[in-house]
């Protein structure tokens, strides 16, 4: 079995709904996963946006969420939990507005894609990172990769007809 992560709030490669946005309430989305490999130890979960600032020129990742050292015996997050219902000992990584925490989908211009990431790692990494960034932590995930799973969401602030 390959590890699964999924939303009920939206359906990979749709729209994420606008209360998980900027234009919203910018509530974390809920996300579930299952199916972890055997030696799990902790998980990651990075959320970002490739696309930024303009899908039709993108020149940069943006950073969304960055969350290390969730447990094994966790099987996923509420909607909203970003403001207080993470589980004991999670740490945030710095997002690209030089904050912890989540920060929902808000394009300039055009339709992006957010990736959701969840990674089964091997280990539980040291309390001594802090606050990392994505390139730290990516860094000292390095060699302890069990798995990853991967949930693609949308979000276009201009499409009156978006579901979201």
């Amino acid at each position: 079995m390959a590890l699964v992560l999924k939303s009920g709030a939206f359906v990979h490669g749709n729209p994420i709904p606008r209360r998980f946005s900027c234009e919203g309430e910018d509530l974390s989305p809920p996300l579930q996963w299952s199916d972890l490999p055997e030696g799990t130890e902790s998980l990651v979960l990075i959320v970002d946006d490739p696309d930024a600032p303009d899908p039709a020129a993108p020149r940069m990742v943006w950073d969304h969420w960055i969350l290390y050292n969730i447990p094994p015996s966790c099987s996923g997050l509420d909607a909203g939990a970003a403001r207080g219902g993470l589980p004991e000992g999670v740490g945030e990584g710095v997002n690209s507005w030089g904050r912890t925490g989540y920060g929902g989908p808000c394009p300039p211009i055009g339709r992006h894609r957010y990736f959701h990431r969840l990674y089964a790692l091997d280990t539980r990494l040291p309390d001594g990172l802090g606050q990392p960034t994505k390139d730290e932590l990516l860094l000292a995930m390095d060699d302890h990769i069990l798995a990853h799973a991967e949930l693609v969401g949308t979000y276009d602030k201009s499409d009156p007809n978006d579901p979201g």
